[in-house]
């Protein structure tokens, strides 16, 4: 199989963290670990890699926050699955304010609805932008750098493999992916009322 596109997809820095960005402006980590991987050989560099996936979370998140600061409660009537995560955000948001705030990205299953969540609160606009910027920042540079040194330690794989490495990555991941959106699907149609 010929991975020359794939391989000069990874080698046009510009691009890659293209795609990186709006990878990380929907969801992430994932996206970011395997960018961090890729540029264990200096494709792309991965100052671009964390820079990107900085630029990415932190966008995505002020989005969500003003979605719910203008549009919350309508948006939430419409999305009754997300009411119950948003409700934890909020209870987590009443104990930990600031970690909340700082860490969100680091709760799985609440990291998308909390900054929807925290919009709809008494949050002020400034003090999430601020906090927000500081915890986009901890996460690219942590995920990207977890990426980068699991890269390190398989090296010599990475050296004969690369691009079937990643593209196999890629895949596995989107297969879960669609696993659990398949999974909560079927919840949903499972709970309504016949």
């Amino acid at each position: 199989m010929s991975w020359e596109w794939i391989t000069s997809l990874i080698e046009n820095n510009y691009l890659a963290c293209l795609i990186l960005f709006v990878g990380t402006f929907l969801e992430g980590e994932t996206i970011l670990i395997i960018a961090g991987i890729a540029a264990q050989d200096g494709t792309p560099n991965i100052i671009l890699v964390i820079l990107a996936a900085f630029a990415g979370s932190l966008s995505g998140d002020q989005t969500w926050f003003f979605v719910g600061r203008c549009k919350g409660k309508a948006f939430l009537a419409r999305r009754p699955a997300w009411q119950q995560r948003a409700d934890k955000v909020f209870r987590i948001l009443e104990r930990h304010h600031v970690l909340l705030l700082l860490g969100f990205r680091f709760l799985y299953g609440l990291r998308n609805v909390t900054p929807f969540a925290l919009g709809m609160s008494e949050v002020r606009t400034f003090r999430f932008i601020l906090l927000n910027t500081i915890g986009a920042a901890i996460w690219a540079l942590s995920f990207g750098m977890a990426g980068y040194l699991l890269g390190a330690a398989i090296e010599d794989v990475l050296k004969h493999y690369k691009i079937p490495v990643l593209v196999g990555l890629c895949v596995a991941v989107a297969i879960v992916w669609l696993l659990k959106v398949y999974v909560r699907r079927r919840r949903a149609r499972r709970s309504k009322p016949a």
